[in-house]
């Protein structure tokens, strides 16, 4: 699978100013509704073969670093049913700076994609979408190159604000996430949702997932999807996956 907006893929080379000009050309081609080639009811991981024939296809996407390298994995499932597995390990080219991800591992995830064979009906990033000072984070930012509808979820809240209290939520709570003054949009726009994937009643001590809209998907379909994702773990499937993957090929690297 290779850049369908190649003239947005993250160059690590640029200035900080560039970078940031960049995503904010990207935030505004992104597509924060729906639109989609799915029916998001069809997302599931559950075992119905009635709906194996029209299940889309759910790509996730995550990373294992190696000194100056990252070691980029993609998993692709239909269903709870693995279909294909891709990954590359590319350097590392600038360090970590907050809102600026896609620029450090942009690069790696499009080089594990380019090692795809299967073309994604949805891919699920371990990252933000939306919720981002310029409503570009990595999988709004991925999404917008590969043009395909990307979701991203964060374990940690960026910016914006959260409508509620995130503390001791039961399973299945949510609330959105809002702009303020650090996000390039007017106040109160909802930027994604805080979703609580996983809780235990006697030790409610689980933060919650940040969800929020990549490209081709709106704030209130990303939360559903990654919902019916989850199978009994904090993150959803597609990421949790991808993790392990990513863990498996460093430990051959």
């Amino acid at each position: 699978m290779t850049p369908a907006r190649p003239e947005f893929v993250p160059d690590p080379s640029q200035s900080r100013t560039e970078m940031e000009a960049l995503q904010r050309q990207v935030a505004d081609v992104a597509r924060f509704e729906d639109d989609i080639a799915f029916d998001p009811e069809a997302v599931s991981l559950a075992g119905d073969a009635s709906l194996a024939g029209d299940r889309p296809l759910v790509a996730g996407v995550d990373q294992a670093f190696l000194g100056d390298r990252a070691v980029s994995a993609v998993v692709c499932l239909r269903g709870g049913e693995v279909v294909e597995r891709a990954h590359a390990v590319t350097d590392l080219s600038v360090p970590y700076i907050p809102g600026l991800l896609s620029f450090r591992e942009g690069g790696p995830i499009l080089a594990a994609f380019e090692a795809l064979a299967s073309t994604p009906d949805l891919v699920v990033f371990d990252g933000s979408g939306r919720i981002h000072f310029r409503q570009a984070g990595l999988a709004t930012h991925l999404g917008v190159v590969l043009d395909v509808p990307s979701v991203g979820v964060a374990k940690s809240l960026l910016c914006g604000r959260v409508e509620g209290d995130v503390d001791g939520n039961p399973e299945g709570w949510r609330a959105p996430v809002v702009a303020a003054a650090d996000v390039d949009a007017p106040d109160g726009t909802v930027l994604g949702y805080a979703y609580q994937s996983r809780q235990y009643d006697s030790n409610p001590v689980i933060n919650p997932l940040y969800v929020s809209p990549g490209h081709r998907v709106c704030a209130e379909t990303a939360v559903d999807l990654v919902a019916r994702l989850c199978a009994g773990y904090k993150l959803p499937e597609p990421t949790r996956l991808a993790d392990s993957y990513a863990e498996e090929c460093k430990r051959n690297v």
